[in-house]
């Protein structure tokens, strides 16, 4: 199965950050980039809330399901019961660091289990007509990340995968927080970039340390299938999001301020439905940075959004202190 296009560039799942208000967000800044949500555990799937857990809008396409898990048949019944939501992919989780993953055995340990990771996406890919697709680190703790990235890469090969997305840093499971994880172990694209001379047949995509278009292209320039960028697309999207379609040759790029507007009917609809102004416009809150009135914008929407009665209005009174900010000459 061929690679979706849509993975020159992709926006990483983010716990916290990248749900479905944040991706309907980034999606009036690229039509083209490949959008994921944040982490879903398998378990949460099979026993939990399914429409809260899976629902989103069509405007999001294309969009991938990251799931956690260990367990092959847990695993295998999540896919089962997402298919019908229509997801473009569904990712396997084998990079986050964080305590609550490590001890439900999955995340960055699990590059510590290749065989049962094998075992995981056969179960997956069972389920679905959709890739399943893989993201992890370049290994963990003492592991020699020359030695074992290639050994993992080449187990989920065997296993039927055709596309891995590898965050190009070390997980340290002792000693190190998971924000600590996302930002000491030292970087090392150079290694991603010899996993694609070595497995050209498959789509390997780089994350990590990417904060700009111009590295993404970079990469993308010296042989990469795809660039993810996470953190920069979420404290300052219109850097890193609009123009990113150039990439694919698109020219669409709309101004900041018309995301805005293009927002306004979404968060219209869902306050309409119950829902609070902050849930959708915490997302938005570094849509100015570097800008002229952001600091005004981002106060504004901080202090009134999560207020009983907060709409629109409110964000017309925190887009004006962006329009009035004198330009910077």
């Amino acid at each position: 199965m061929t690679a979706h296009p849509a993975h020159r560039l992709s926006v990483a799942p983010m716990m916290d950050w990248t749900d479905r208000h944040c991706r309907f967000f980034h999606r009036q800044m690229t039509r083209r980039a490949m959008l994921y949500t944040e982490m879903v555990t398998a378990p949460a799937i099979v026993h939990g809330p399914k429409p809260r857990l899976l629902d989103y809008s069509a405007a999001e396409h294309p969009v991938a399901l990251q799931l956690g898990g260990s367990d092959p048949l847990e695993l295998a019944a999540a896919v089962r019961i997402a298919q019908p939501w229509g997801y473009d992919e569904v990712n396997l989780n084998c990079g986050c660091p964080s305590d609550r993953v490590q001890s439900g055995c999955f995340g960055a340990v699990l590059m510590e289990r290749p065989a049962l990771v094998a075992d995981c996406v056969r179960a997956m890919q069972a389920e679905t007509d959709v890739p399943v697709t893989v993201k992890c680190r370049i290994g963990v703790d003492d592991q020699d990340p020359e030695t074992v990235l290639p050994h993992f890469i080449e187990t989920l090969a065997g296993a039927g995968v055709r596309h891995v997305i590898i965050h190009a840093r070390k997980a340290w499971l002792q000693g190190l927080s998971p924000k600590e994880n996302r930002e000491i172990p030292p970087l090392d694209h150079a290694l991603v970039l010899a996993m694609k001379a070595r497995f050209p047949e498959l789509t390997i995509c780089i994350n990590g340390g990417i904060t700009t278009l111009g590295q993404a292209k970079a990469l993308l320039d010296q042989g990469l299938d795809g660039v993810m960028i996470g953190r920069a697309a979420y404290h300052d999207p219109a850097s890193t999001l609009i123009g990113a379609d150039a990439l694919w040759g698109d020219a669409f790029a709309p101004d900041a301020i018309a995301v805005v507007d293009a927002m306004r009917p979404y968060i219209a609809a869902h306050l309409a439905s119950g829902g609070r102004l902050h849930q959708i416009t915490r997302h938005m809150l570094g849509l100015f940075t570097g800008r002229p009135g952001a600091r005004a914008w981002r106060r504004v929407l901080s202090e009134g959004a999560s207020r009983d009665g907060a709409g629109l209005d409110l964000l017309t009174r925190a887009l004006a202190e962006v329009q009035a900010a004198p330009l910077v000459v």
